[in-house]
């Protein structure tokens, strides 16, 4: 079983709203992460929750994603989120694919390609990479939980990854997504107009593709 963890519990403050909560076509950004997920071969979804809790539960609600409280969200950074979602995952995981907040642009394609790879026993840690840069999301197997949960206060998860080195395994995408997030409402903008653009080049000729509203491209 493989859990999905989705860190939005951020404050924002560069972007100046809630990122989880910007629109991305007809839905929000999370409405999309989770949906991109429900359609791969994760087996449950938590969606960790700070900033805005009630609004991003409430956005959730009804639907496959579970929203878990991080109560550490304003102090901590992305590590207490991951640490939250693990210890609320279900006891029979045996890894949790851990998902960034901002990137709407996920495909299922890419985290079914994480799954087969760490099926297949080739590493505990699999990562995508482009142009050999690591990206997300992560896939982390069970054996590396413990040590991620005993991680202090001003420890990162990229120190844990260093330390793997060479046990992870890497799967190559020619999406450069994968390195992308949203922290400002200028890179907000540039992945959206990238996202639709897209998407309008490579829908079927009778498929309407929903344009960017001028309202989400505008200046803040």
């Amino acid at each position: 079983m493989i859990t999905a963890i989705v860190v939005a519990a951020g404050l924002s403050r560069r972007m100046g709203r809630p990122k989880p909560l910007l629109p991305w076509g007809r839905r929000t950004v999370i409405e999309c992460i989770v949906a991109t997920l429900a359609a791969s071969p994760v087996d449950d979804i938590l969606v960790i929750t700070g900033h805005e809790h009630e609004a991003v539960a409430r956005r959730l609600a009804g639907g496959p994603a579970r929203a878990v409280f991080n109560p550490a969200y304003a102090a901590g950074e992305m590590l207490s989120s991951l640490q939250a979602g693990l210890r609320a995952a279900p006891a029979q995981a045996s890894a949790a694919l851990l998902a960034l907040g901002d990137q709407p642009f996920l495909e299922a394609a890419l985290v079914e390609q994480l799954v087969a790879a760490y099926a297949g026993g080739r590493a505990q840690i699999v990562a995508p990479s482009y142009q050999r840069r690591r990206g997300h999301p992560l896939l982390i197997g069970r054996a590396y939980w413990d040590a991620i949960l005993a991680l202090a206060d001003g420890q990162t998860l990229r120190g844990l990854l260093r330390q793997a080195g060479d046990s992870i395994a890497y799967v190559e995408t020619s999406n450069p997504a994968v390195l992308h997030d949203m922290d400002t409402p200028d890179e907000y903008r540039r992945r959206l107009e990238d996202h639709f653009r897209l998407a309008a080049r490579d829908a079927p000729a009778d498929t309407d593709v929903e344009p960017a509203p001028a309202s989400e491209l505008a200046p803040y």
